[in-house]
């Protein structure tokens, strides 16, 4: 019996064993491993890219401490003339409530657990967005009060500057986006536009001019002004053609300059039908008197912030003198009487030379510094003090008992004022910083205010003393609208004026601001002084002004 050989079919057998070896000689290919090899190659890049970004990181975080340790070593020797620069000012709060948190989300990705814990201790302390638009709005306060363009500011060129400092492209649009943020397009274009020029001349700048446009053409729109919000809104579109909002606003701004022209021709049109007869009969109006127009007392009271509209005539400088005064022989200033000046004729105010030592205004400043708060106004509706916008400074109140300096200095004040101090308030320190103010008011309570000082029971304020504890390099003058007279700060003096004339009518002549301070630091105290306790050291007078 035969039995027949079985010829295994090849290709049914040894495919499935082909199969497996296939991928096994695959995966130890040459071809295979150098594809490995590549991944490795990528793995090691993306590694290094990673190393090169921590040391980025690290070279980053050291130039910013180098920058700061060379402008707080400057800043730390004369505090607060640097601070006095209200561009420093502004870049202090920008810097803490904003780059040091960016410098904070930076470290976060590393392990500086040491610098992480002690920045978030001390971030409790640091600004708000609140104090950094504060900052933003003095600084538009003073170009405003003070007439100063924006390229001004942003160069640091304003007048007795110790510490010049220059504003970035980032700095501008920051205070452009906040008057943006507060509807001021008035501002928002001007800083918009500084930010602008500064690119255009080349700074570098993480911002980009298409930003920056999209802003600035907005601004000028909400002003009025299609045209060149036309103009800017077609430079955006050369640099990003595909600009959604740019687009939109592009063909809103041809229609609506369209119908404005084709309104402009209608009634050119309607006018010309109207004839000579309207024409004829403007002419024969006479034009209205400007002769006696009245400044508002905002204008007025920045004129005089300048050193404009002063209105001291040389006949009345004339009557003004300087004499050495002892107040009627009094025994204190008897041997050593007092260099006193006439500062203006009426209202009445005088000036005492080298009243306060510098070791005495050293003293009050370190008593006050710990003290300081948000200055405040009595409310005329509750007779209660509270904060108030007019009113931009930080102050704290003195007496004797927390030093016996301030016992002296108020004994001074009677002897030179012949008034009881023991019914007047308390000396109050105050400090005007950047834009610090204090808009036109008056010191004593109007007869519509009858509770005014009632919680006090000593009267109205009578009269005013205000020592000058620093000069101010710039801005920071005392200012009386209505008068048309300015007192500059001069350190070591004091001023003095009567509020109520000596029948106890309110002496309206007295209202006065606190004008901004545009570089330096203002310090003063003041003494308000009250009626009660002077009725036999000025006795009422039988006329109602006299």
């Amino acid at each position: 019996m035969v039995v027949p050989t079985l010829k295994p079919n090849r290709t049914q057998s040894l495919q499935p064993q082909t199969y497996i070896w296939l991928c096994v000689c695959d995966l130890n290919s040459s071809g295979q491993m150098t594809d490995l090899l590549y991944t490795e190659k990528d793995l090691v890049t993306s590694l290094k890219d990673y190393i090169k970004a921590e040391e980025n990181k690290l070279e980053q975080i050291k130039q910013w401490a180098d920058k700061l340790d060379s402008l707080t070593l400057t800043a730390t020797q004369d505090p607060e003339g640097f601070l006095g620069h209200p561009v420093n000012a502004f870049k202090l709060m920008k810097r803490l409530n904003t780059e040091w948190g960016n410098l904070e989300s930076l470290v976060l990705r590393d392990t500086t657990d040491g610098f992480i814990s002690n920045l978030t201790i001390q971030r409790q302390y640091f600004p708000t967005d609140e104090d950094q638009t504060g900052a933003a709005k003095a600084l538009l306060r003073l170009q405003d009060t003070y007439r100063l363009d924006a390229n001004t500011i942003s160069t640091g060129n304003l007048p007795g500057v110790k510490h010049k400092s220059h504003m970035t492209v980032e700095d501008c649009y920051e205070l452009g986006k906040i008057a943006y943020t507060d509807v001021d397009y008035y501002h928002t274009e001007l800083w918009m536009a500084q930010a602008l020029k500064q690119l255009d001349e080349g700074e570098e700048s993480t911002l980009d001019k298409v930003t920056v446009l999209d802003y600035l053409s907005y601004a000028i729109y909400q002003q009025g002004d299609l045209e060149r919000a036309l103009e800017y809104t077609k430079r955006l579109l050369e640099l990003d053609p595909e600009h959604q909002r740019a687009n939109g606003n592009l063909k809103y701004f041809q229609f609506q300059l369209e119908k404005q022209k084709k309104a402009e021709e209608d009634e050119t049109g309607t006018q010309k039908e109207r004839g000579k007869r309207e024409t004829t009969e403007k002419k024969k109006k006479k034009p209205k008197s400007v002769s006696g127009h009245q400044i508002p007392e905002r204008k007025k009271y920045e004129m005089l912030c300048r050193g404009e509209g002063i209105k001291l005539t040389p006949r009345r400088q004339s009557r003004l003198f300087c004499r050495y005064y002892n107040n009627n022989r009094n025994p204190r200033l008897l041997l050593a009487p007092i260099k006193q000046q006439d500062e203006w004729d009426r209202p009445y105010i005088v000036r005492y030379l080298d009243i306060i030592s510098d070791k005495e205004i050293e003293r009050i400043k370190h008593l006050a510094k710990p003290r300081l708060r948000r200055a405040t106004v009595h409310d005329p509706q509750t007779g209660k003090l509270t904060t108030a916008q007019y009113r931009v400074s930080k102050s704290a109140w003195l007496t004797g008992y927390d030093d016996p300096m301030i016992e002296t200095i108020n004994q001074r004040i009677e002897d030179l004022t012949g008034l009881e101090m023991d019914t007047a308030e308390e000396l109050q320190v105050a400090n005007y910083g950047v834009g610090g103010q204090y808009e036109p008011h008056f010191d004593f309570g109007r007869k519509d205010e009858p509770d005014a000082f009632k919680e006090l029971g000593t009267g109205n304020r009578i009269a005013t003393w205000l020592f000058y504890m620093s000069d101010v390099a710039a801005g920071g003058a005392t200012v009386f609208p209505d008068v048309g007279a300015a007192v500059w700060p001069q350190k070591g003096t004091a001023v003095f004026w009567y509020n109520l004339f000596a029948s106890g009518e309110g002496d309206y002549s007295t209202r006065h601001a606190a004008c901004p301070v545009l570089v330096g630091n203002k310090w003063v105290s003041n003494k308000w002084i009250h009626e009660r306790g002077q009725e036999w050291r000025r006795p009422c007078g039988l006329n109602e002004t006299e």
